[in-house]
This record gives C-alpha cells, structure tokens and sequence, in this order.
C-alpha cells in the first residue's frame, strides 16, 4: 500500500502527517502505526495552509490525542505539535545547507521563524553568533522558547510579531526568509534589515520549467520599486511543491 505521508518526532513518539487526498485515511493509519512502532498519532491534512499563520488544517484519525512530539534533526532537537506550529521534516537537509553557509561572528535574522528549526540548527553550529527570530504565531514563540532551552543555547531572540511592523533592529550580515509562498512580499522589509554585503536566503516558488526566472523576474521588479540594488549568488532547487512547481531559494547580496 503506498501512501504519502510525513513522519515528525523520534524513536519513542511520533506523529503521522497524512497528505489530503487519501482514500481510506484510516486503513492507511493503520498501515503506517504498523511500520512504524513509534508513531502514536496519525493526523491527515484537510486542506492548503491557511491564513497568517500558515497551519494546516489537521484531522485526528487514530492514536493519542496528544500529538506534541519532540523531532531529533542532525545534532539538535525540535519540540513541536504539528496541529499548533507548521513544522516540514522534509527541510531538514534544506537547513543543513544554510548552516553550512553561516560564517562566524555573523549577525543573523530569521524572518517568519516558526518553532525556531533554521535558528536552532545555526545555533548549535555557531553558539558565537547572534540571532534574531521574528514570528507573528505567538504559539509557535512559545514553542521557540522551549526549544532553545532544551538545546541549551543562549544566542536566539524571539520576537512576537508581524515582520511588516518590527524596527529598529540594526542591519544583519544574513537574513533568511523561509515563508515560501509569501517571502517575496516582505523583501523591502528584509532589505531596511541589510547592510551593503548582506546576504538574503529568499525561499519562493518557481514552475519547473522556468528554472528560477520566474521568481528572479519578481524580485527584480521589487529592486526597481524600492530602488536597491542586488547580486544573485546562488540557486537552490529546494523540494517539490505542487505538480511542476519546486520550493527553491535563491540567495541575494545586497549591494
């Protein structure tokens, strides 16, 4: 029996994450509890994620009623309930990458931040460098705040907020903008964060046979609205989205 689904937590406990268009949710419940002795909850996806907070609408079809988890990723750990904060094991390898990009010393911003993933994985990496959340889902700070504690890092500062509204931050050395559907909105609001060299990871959505010039065309015309100038200095075919559509990255300098 194939089906698509995600797995989030560890070897003791673990939530099931059905995608929306299975046919028989509970036989492939059943199915995944059976492969997998760890997993306690199976939720299903009833639709796209919604609103602000970027969730999906979940449905319980068997095991526990608490689905809070605590997610293992490379050498650091993430306390999540998928039903309260978004959270895609899928990126793990995603977030390994920027990691490897980090210098020392950097001063980082983690825009539309979550759970704090991107931050706890640079964290524990580079204890020595100061990062910055800003996240608008106030469950999804608390959930960055348990998290940093239970990885003992002392670095990351969460901010509850719209990331349209919060000043006054000074500039960053990298600034990185997961909020793949919507990052490209909030450009002029990375850059009024960056500095000439500033590094921007900007995550956007682009048709598979585009190749990047679809998102490429959108922030050239967001450049020309706001007047600043930029360098692309890489491309990252992140993970498939939709049919023909790839979550991809493509990283700016600032000029």
């Amino acid at each position: 029996m194939r089906i698509a689904y995600d797995i989030i937590g560890n070897k003791e406990k673990a939530v099931a994450l059905l995608g929306v268009n299975i046919k028989n949710p509970k036989k492939a419940a059943k199915e995944i509890m059976k492969r997998h002795k760890s997993v306690k909850s199976v939720l299903q996806k009833l639709g796209e994620r919604k609103e602000i907070f970027r969730l999906y609408p979940c449905k319980l079809i068997a095991g526990k009623r608490n689905t809070e988890v605590i997610h293992k990723e490379h050498n650091y750990l993430i306390k999540i309930d998928p039903r309260k904060v978004y959270f895609s094991p899928r990126e793990g390898t995603e977030r390994q990458r920027i990691v490897e990009e980090v210098k020392s010393g950097e001063r980082i911003l983690v825009m539309f931040s979550g759970a704090a993933p991107y931050a706890i994985a640079i964290g524990k990496e580079h204890p020595e460098n100061e990062i910055v959340c800003i996240e608008i889902n106030l469950k999804a700070v608390e959930y960055a705040e348990k998290n940093i504690r239970l990885n003992n890092l002392m670095n990351i500062e969460n901010i509850a907020g719209d990331v349209m509204e919060i000043r006054n931050l000074g500039n960053f050395d990298r600034i990185i903008m997961p909020l793949v559907e919507r990052a490209i909105d909030y450009l002029d609001d990375a850059v009024l964060h960056s500095k000439k060299g500033t590094i921007i990871h900007l995550y956007g959505l682009s048709h598979q046979r585009k190749n990047f010039k679809d998102l490429e065309e959108r922030v050239k015309e967001v450049a020309e609205t706001y007047n600043f100038k930029y360098k692309i200095i890489g491309r990252q075919d992140v993970l498939p989205y939709a049919p023909r559509i790839r979550k991809v990255r493509l990283d700016l300098k600032v000029l």
